[in-house]
């Protein structure tokens, strides 16, 4: 959740983009009635800060365009777009794969290797709103593809086990995705209550988007962002080596 100012998560903002990190706990967009979502509080901000709280006209509202999302209990970089332009060409690098994304990982599944790849066949379920691992030719599946890498391991003295800090680099992106491959494969996240294993520390999910690659819709330049995960799950790890 945001505790100080949501200035505070801004890591870099021009006329065109506004990088962020999302804490977790947040949804991205239409958290409900009564509910602030992440989009909301950054139109209010952009609002107070060019003066248009108390001036601007009926039904005049902030341009800020969601490009990607993020599941509301995972932290991390986002991208939104300030003007139409900037969001299409955004869109446009995300539906080329040209937008790329780097995630970080808690588990206490023991990875079958130290790095691999999982591709698998996923479908989801709109009533209950989860994905999962099915067949090539089942009507509605898609093709889900990540490479992982594991980073470290350490002992997590309430659960008695070893954990893992696993890198994640996204080649498509399905609903829930890793959750889903990372639980098929052997690892499911910690603290993930949908996918994952109940746990006793019951800790919030380890699974954090912790780098964003694009080319900015203006200058054309490459454009990288990094963040460190802030989550209980990732506690005793050396999250700055990595």
């Amino acid at each position: 959740m945001i505790t100080g100012k949501i200035e505070e998560q801004i890591l870099y903002e021009d006329r065109d983009i506004l990088v962020c990190h999302k804490p977790a706990g947040i949804a991205v967009q239409s958290a409900g009635i009564g509910t602030m979502d992440l989009e909301s509080m950054l139109k209010n901000y952009l609002a107070l800060k060019n003066g248009e709280v108390s001036h601007q006209t009926p039904g005049k509202q902030v341009y800020l365009a969601v490009i990607h999302r993020l599941d509301q209990p995972v932290e991390g970089v986002i991208v939104f777009g300030k003007t139409p332009r900037a969001a299409k060409e955004l869109s446009s690098q995300i539906a080329g794969g040209k937008m790329e994304k780097v995630y970080l990982a808690v588990t206490f599944g023991t990875p079958p290797s130290r790095e691999g790849i999982l591709e698998d066949y996923l479908k989801k379920d709109g009533k209950t709103n989860t994905s999962f691992v099915t067949g090539a030719n089942v009507p509605g599946s898609k093709k889900a593809k990540l490479s992982y890498w594991v980073l470290e391991s350490v002992p997590d003295d309430l659960e008695g086990k070893d954990k893992y800090l696993i890198r994640i680099q996204l080649e498509t992106g399905r609903h829930h995705q890793i959750r889903v491959q990372m639980a098929h494969g052997g690892m499911p996240l910690c603290g993930d209550r949908k996918y994952g294993v109940p746990g006793k520390a019951n800790p919030g999910l380890g699974l954090c988007s912790a780098e964003l690659s694009f080319i900015h819709p203006s200058s054309g330049k490459k454009m990288k962002f990094k963040t460190v995960p802030k989550g209980s799950a990732f506690q005793g790890f050396s999250l700055n080596k990595h």
